[in-house]
C-alpha cells in the first residue's frame, strides 16, 4: 500500500464518482474531502470567483492543498457553453439560475429550466461542455483542459448523470449524457478527457520523484 495520498477536492459526490476511476492507476491512495477531514467553510463559496475555468480550477486546487495541511490535491472547474447564448452559462454554470438556497437535484432542475427559457425557440442549440482539471502541491500547479461537443435538447432525456446532462445530446455518443452509461460518458466527456490528460502528467511527475 502506497503512503502517498492524493486529495480529490470536490463536495459533489457525483463528481467524485466520475473522477476517482480516472486517477485509479496512479501510485497513490485517493481520498475525498470527507475522508480528509477538511471542514466546510463559508470561504469555499468564493473560491471560484474568476472568469476562466483555468483560474478557478487552479484556485480550488491550491485552496484545498493548504486547507488539508499540504496534501497534494486535484480539483476541477467545469461548465456548459451554449453558442446561441454567447458562451453562457460558462463558469457560472453551477449557479446560473441564481437560486442560492438550492442544492443538488433541485438546483440542477432550476438551472435547466433557466437554460430552456433563455434558449426559447432558437434553432441554434449547439453547445459544449468544458472542464479544466488542476493539481497543486508544494512545488507546482498543473492543469489540463477537456471539451466535448453536442446540442441542447428541448426536453430531458434520461435520468443518469447530473447538471445539464439530460439535455446535452453528445455528438460522440448520439444520445444525451442522461441516457449514457457511466463508462461511455467517461470515455468522451469533458471531465474524462481533462482528468486523463492530467493523470498522464502526474504519472510522469510521480515517476521522476
Amino acid at each position: 500500500m502506497t503512503d502517498r495520498v492524493l486529495l480529490v477536492a470536490t463536495r459533489s459526490e457525483d463528481k467524485l464518482r466520475e473522477i476517482v476511476p480516472l486517477l485509479s492507476h496512479l501510485p497513490v491512495r485517493i481520498i475525498g474531502l470527507a475522508e480528509s477531514g477538511v471542514p466546510v467553510t463559508p470561504a469555499e463559496e468564493s473560491i471560484e470567483r474568476y472568469d476562466t475555468f483555468e483560474e478557478n480550477a487552479a484556485a480550488k486546487a491550491r485552496y484545498f492543498f493548504l486547507a488539508s495541511g499540504g496534501l497534494p490535491t486535484v480539483a476541477d472547474d467545469s461548465g456548459l457553453e451554449v453558442e446561441a447564448l454567447n458562451g453562457a452559462p460558462g463558469v457560472r454554470s453551477k449557479r446560473w439560475s441564481n437560486r442560492p438556497e438550492l442544492e443538488g437535484k433541485a438546483l440542477d432542475e432550476a438551472n435547466n429550466r433557466h437554460l430552456l427559457a433563455q434558449l426559447g425557440p432558437t434553432p441554434n442549440r449547439r453547445a459544449r461542455y468544458v472542464c479544466v482539471a488542476a493539481f497543486a502541491d508544494a512545488r507546482t500547479t498543473l492543469s489540463a483542459r477537456g471539451e466535448t461537443t453536442g446540442r441542447i435538447t428541448p426536453e430531458a432525456r434520461g435520468s443518469a448523470g447530473f447538471g445539464y446532462d439530460p439535455y446535452f445530446l453528445s455528438d460522440d455518443l448520439g444520445c444525451t449524457f442522461g441516457e449514457a452509461d457511466a463508462a461511455d460518458k467517461s470515455r468522451v466527456s469533458h471531465r474524462g478527457r481533462a482528468f486523463r490528460k492530467l493523470a498522464e502528467e502526474l504519472r510522469s511527475s510521480f515517476a521522476s520523484d
